[in-house]
C-alpha cells in the first residue's frame, strides 16, 4: 500500500468512526451515503447534473444543512460545478465562449454593483452573500449544458431525468389533489421533505386551497414551471420509441391536467399562446394539440367547478388578483426612485417596513432587484439567444435533434411569455437554475442543427461553441 492510500484510508477510517460515535446508526448510515454520493458527483460532474434535473423537479426546495440552509437541487448543482472546475483547469473541457454565454457572465459582473449598493442600503435582515451566491449559481447551470453534455447520450439521461422528476412531480401531486380536493392535505408531505419555512407553505395553501399544491408550493410556481416542460415532453416523445415516447407523451398528458388544476392564468395563456405560434408556423401535430388541449380543457372546466370560477373572473376588473397587479405598476416608479441602483440580494421585494409593493412582471423585476442596466442585460441575452436559437426556415418533420431543440424553444418562449403575468423565471431558485439550463440544452441543438445545414436553420458557424459530437464519451 502506497503512503497515500494509508493517508486516506486512514482518514475514511477516522470520518467513519467519527460518524458513528456522534450520530445514531440510522442518521450515520444517511451520512455516508451522502459522502459516498458526493464522491461519486465530484469523479463524475454529469452524475451532477443529471441528479440535478432530477430532483429540482421533483423535490425542488428540499434543503439540506451545509454550514447555510440550501436545497438539494443547488447542492447537486454545485457539486457538478467541483467536479467540472479541476477538468476545466486542465484541458479536459472548453469553456463555451458563444454570443449568449458571454453577455450573461456580463450580466452575472454586473450583478456585484447591485448586490453592494442592496447590502448598503436595504435596513433588514437577510444573507445578502449567500442569496447573491445562489442566484449565480442557478444561472450558471447554461454554461454546464455544453461542458457535460457532449454527446447524444448524455443528453439523452438529462432529459430523461428531467422528464422522471416532473412526472413523479405530478403523480404525487395529482394524487393527493384527487384524493381530498384540498391543498393543505399537502403540508406533511413537504414536512417529511424538510421544506423550509413552514408557516409560509401554510399560509399559501389555505389562501389557495381550491387549486392544487405540488412541491413547487405556489400554484403559479407549478403552472410556470409545466409551461417550461410541457412542450418538451410532448415532441421529446413524439420523436423516440419505446418507453422513451410513453415517457415524453404521459408527462404531456398530465401535465396538461396538472396546469388546469393548478388554474395558473398566465401559464395556461402563454402555453396558448406558444400553441398559437407553433400552429402559424405549422410545427408538426400543432393543430392536433391545439384539439386535444381545448378537449382537456373543456371537460375540466364542465366538471371542476373551482377552474370555472377562477376563469369566469380570470379578465374582470374586480378581481382581486388583477387588482394586486395593477396596483403594484401604478406603485412600482416608487420602489424604482428609492433604489434606484436595484434592491440587491439581501432581500426579495418588497423590502420590510418600506410601504412599498413587489412587482409581478418579469423584466420589472429586473429593475426591482438590479436596476434598469441589470434588465437591459437580462434582455440582451435572451435577443442573443434568440437570434441564434429562432427558426429560419419551415418546421417540417421531426427527428430526435429537431424535437429537442422546438420542445426546449417552445418551452423557454412560454417561459418568457409567463414574465408579463408574474417574476418567477427571474430570482426564484432553482426554477431559474432549470430555465437556463434548457436553454443551454436548447442553444447546444440549435448549433448542431446549424452545424449540419439543416434547413430550419440558417447554416453558421457556432458562436465559440462545438456542437455536439455523436462520437463523444460522456464525461
Amino acid at each position: 500500500m502506497t503512503p497515500l492510500n494509508r493517508v486516506l484510508a486512514l482518514a475514511c477510517g477516522l470520518l467513519f468512526g467519527g460518524l458513528l460515535a456522534l450520530l445514531s446508526p440510522a442518521a450515520a448510515a444517511l451520512a455516508l451515503a451522502a459522502v459516498c454520493a458526493g464522491v461519486a458527483v465530484l469523479r463524475a460532474p454529469l452524475l451532477g447534473l443529471v441528479l440535478f434535473g432530477f430532483a429540482a423537479t421533483l423535490m425542488p426546495y428540499t434543503t439540506v444543512q451545509l454550514g447555510v440552509r440550501v436545497t438539494v437541487s443547488e447542492a447537486l448543482l454545485g457539486l457538478a460545478w467541483l467536479g467540472a472546475l479541476p477538468r476545466l483547469a486542465v484541458g479536459l473541457l472548453q469553456w463555451p465562449s458563444g454570443r449568449v454565454e458571454r453577455r450573461l457572465l456580463w450580466l452575472m459582473a454586473f450583478s456585484l454593483l447591485p448586490f453592494l449598493a442592496g447590502q448598503l442600503m436595504v435596513q433588514a435582515d437577510g444573507n445578502g452573500p449567500v442569496n447573491w451566491a445562489r442566484w449565480l449559481l442557478n444561472l450558471s447551470a447554461l454554461f454546464l449544458a455544453p461542458l457535460l453534455l457532449p454527446d447524444e447520450r448524455s443528453r439523452d439521461r438529462l432529459i430523461v431525468m428531467l422528464l422522471l422528476g416532473t412526472l413523479a412531480m405530478l403523480l404525487l401531486s395529482i394524487g393527493y389533489f384527487l384524493k381530498d380536493r384540498d391543498a393543505n392535505s399537502f403540508i406533511p408531505v413537504l414536512e417529511k421533505l424538510r421544506y423550509a419555512h413552514p408557516e409560509a407553505v401554510r399560509d399559501i395553501f389555505s389562501a389557495n386551497y381550491t387549486r392544487m399544491a405540488s412541491p413547487w408550493v405556489h400554484p403559479n410556481l407549478t403552472g410556470g414551471a409545466l409551461a417550461l416542460f410541457l412542450p418538451l415532453a410532448f415532441f421529446y416523445g413524439l420523436a423516440q420509441r419505446g418507453w422513451r415516447r410513453w415517457l415524453g407523451l404521459a408527462v404531456a398528458l398530465l401535465g396538461a391536467a396538472g396546469l388546469l388544476f393548478s388554474i395558473s392564468r398566465g401559464a395556461i395563456v402563454s402555453l396558448a399562446l406558444v400553441l398559437l405560434w407553433l400552429s402559424w408556423r405549422r410545427a408538426p401535430h400543432a393543430g392536433r394539440i391545439i384539439g386535444l388541449a381545448a378537449a382537456l380543457g373543456l371537460a375540466l372546466v364542465l366538471f371542476y367547478p373551482p377552474l370555472q370560477e377562477r376563469l369566469a373572473t380570470t379578465f374582470s376588473a374586480s378581481n382581486a388578483s388583477t387588482e394586486v397587479r395593477m396596483d403594484e405598476y401604478r406603485r412600482f416608479p416608487d420602489a424604482v426612485r428609492a433604489y434606484p441602483l436595484g434592491l440587491g440580494f439581501k432581500v426579495d421585494p418588497p423590502p420590510p417596513d418600506s410601504g412599498l409593493l413587489g412587482i409581478s412582471n418579469l423584466w420589472l423585476n429586473f429593475v426591482y432587484k438590479l436596476g434598469a442596466p441589470g434588465m437591459l442585460l437580462f434582455v440582451a441575452v435572451t435577443v442573443a439567444w434568440w437570434r441564434e436559437a429562432r427558426p429560419r426556415g419551415p418546421l417540417s418533420a421531426l427527428d430526435p435533434e429537431r424535437a429537442i431543440w422546438l420542445g426546449t424553444l417552445s418551452g423557454l418562449l412560454a417561459a418568457l411569455l409567463t414574465g408579463l403575468f408574474d417574476h418567477y423565471y427571474s430570482f426564484t431558485m432553482v426554477l431559474i437554475g432549470l430555465f437556463w439550463l434548457l436553454m443551454g440544452v436548447n442553444l447546444q441543438a440549435a448549433r448542431r442543427l446549424a452545424g449540419r445545414g439543416d434547413p430550419l436553420l440558417t447554416p453558421i458557424a457556432p458562436a465559440g461553441s462545438a456542437p455536439l459530437d455523436p462520437k463523444a464519451k460522456p464525461r
